[in-house]
């Protein structure tokens, strides 16, 4: 492994700090984006239908598979390469540009297409319009990863805020004018455009001419896997959807995408950003195995005990989640969100293996575990559809917890990580959550309180006994112990005591 450094790395011997800085950075901005979009469960919810989110859920499929395919992987590329040259970025910044563009003009002619596989006329010029996302989405890729891979994550996360709050305006104020699905292309195009514009403000990188590069096939070859895994994992989570739309409607997918979405809400806005801290830095600890194992392992720990906890306490009380988050016309979501909520325990695992396999550079093992996702969630789609809505959603949660073996064992084939630190650090974490879910569902009966007391009382509850579970073993005093440490860092009480002493 070399040592390389680049005009675009964060400034030497400083990985540490920086690396602790951008995760509070991080958690922060995402803290802020979680209220965005609890507030733009709550409020869009109630001003349009189940049927509006469900015609723009048939068009996302589209979108996200299209989005992916510009990226091809080469923002992955950007990030972990050591020694990026600036040509190189420029490269990959006018392949980015030239993939947008021409995915762009074929969804625009393909989309009537689309109508007619839904046998749904209004989802043609729907999908059209939100088209133009994909071509501007293309234009600020690598300037986002360049902030990533400087570990830029203040500037990062303000501009990823202001998005997501103006998206949400706009689509508050345009579903309050015309409540139609046309509110949520307005939001999502508000959405992509402002983080776009922030992006080459906050990266200060302009492109030059295009031009071939030296050395381009690396750099293909690395994308070309994470495009493999990205291919693959677009299928696993839109096949269910595309499924439900076709044979159920799309007020039956209106329920099931909202109630996904709700789940996967704490996950996607703690794990996903923070693997734009953990990538780069543990990229760059590749030659020092300890190290490695400690930071990942560390890290890893504390954010499941932040995140299952909280997914227990919510599969215990959807009942009263559901009306609280969408309104009291989405009784239909309640069942769903039960089940894969149950199957959110054991979900984030698979999200910080992916860790692993990018900062290793592993785009081949990332692009198999990506096709071991899909074979799974495909047999269960399948599997499930001939017992309902509802069959399809428990066959789901089932494959979820029999993929996460064949996952791991694939992750930890090579690497510092082996399988038995995996058990050791967080089986018990995983295993008590368990336990919680059950007694919670027991004792949420006799729960003082209304709807909202109660479920704040039951999260409590859930993270009380689910610390004390975990204290019984080495590894659970340990995550107990680091957050703690953490928490107590950032108080500004003991800052003060600690400066006056």
């Amino acid at each position: 492994m070399t040592s390389e450094t680049s005009v675009f790395d964060p400034p030497e011997g400083v990985l540490r700090a920086t690396a602790s800085r951008g995760a509070v950075a991080t958690i922060a901005s995402q803290g802020a984006l979680m209220l965005t979009q609890i507030g733009s469960v709550v409020i869009l919810s109630r001003l349009l239908s189940p049927e509006d989110f469900g015609l723009v859920a048939m068009c996302t499929p589209v979108i996200a598979l299209l989005m992916m395919l510009q990226d091809f992987g080469l923002l992955a590329a950007t990030v972990q390469k050591q020694g990026l040259k600036t040509e190189e970025v420029n490269f990959l910044f006018w392949i980015n540009v030239a993939l947008s563009v021409s995915l762009t003009l074929i969804l625009l002619a393909t989309s009537p297409l689309v109508a007619m596989f839904y046998q749904e006329p209004r989802v043609g010029p729907l999908i059209a319009a939100l088209s133009v996302t994909i071509a501007l989405n293309g234009l600020g890729a690598q300037h986002a990863a360049l902030l990533i891979r400087r570990m830029q994550y203040v500037r990062l996360g303000f501009i990823q805020v202001a998005g997501a709050v103006l998206s949400l305006a706009t689509a508050a104020i345009w579903a309050w004018i015309d409540p139609s699905p046309w509110a949520l292309f307005g939001g999502a195009l508000v959405g992509t455009l402002v983080p776009t514009l922030g992006m080459w403000l906050g990266s200060r990188w302009r492109p030059g001419l295009p031009r071939r590069i030296e050395g381009w096939r690396p750099l293909l070859n690395f994308g070309a896997g994470v495009t493999g895994f990205n291919f693959a994992n677009f299928f696993s989570m839109n096949v269910d959807k595309v499924v439900i739309g076709r044979a159920f409607g799309g007020e039956s997918l209106g329920y099931y995408d909202r109630a996904f979405k709700l789940v996967l809400m704490p996950s996607n806005s703690i794990f996903n950003p923070l693997a734009r801290v953990m990538v780069p830095a543990l990229s760059r600890l590749q030659d020092e195995p300890d190290r490695y194992r400690s930071a990942y392992l560390r890290v890893a720990g504390l954010l499941l005990f932040l995140l299952l906890p909280m997914m227990a306490c919510a599969a215990a009380f959807a009942d009263i989640v559901i009306p609280l988050a969408f309104g009291q016309n989405w009784d239909g979501s309640v069942a769903i969100f039960t089940a894969l909520g149950i199957a959110g325990l054991v979900q984030p695992l698979n999200n910080v293996a992916g860790w692993l396999f990018l900062s290793q550079g592993r785009s081949r093992d990332f692009f198999h575990s990506g096709l071991i996702h899909a074979l799974f969630v495909g047999t269960a789609v399948l599997a499930g559809l001939p017992f309902g809505l509802v069959g399809v959603v428990v066959a789901v949660a089932i494959a979820e917890y029999l993929k996460v073996p064949a996952i791991w064992a694939l992750t930890c084939r090579r690497g510092p990580i082996r399988y038995r630190d995996m058990i050791r650090s967080v089986g018990p974490l995983v295993l008590s959550v368990h336990l919680v879910m059950g007694l919670l569902w027991l004792a949420k009966p006799h729960l003082p309180g209304p709807g909202l007391a109660a479920l704040l009382q039951g999260g409590l509850l859930s993270y009380a006994l689910t610390a004390l579970m975990i204290s019984t073993t080495s590894a659970g005093r340990e995550t107990l112990r680091e957050g703690w440490r953490l928490v107590a860092e950032k108080m500004p009480l003991r800052r003060r005591m600690v400066a006056g002493t």
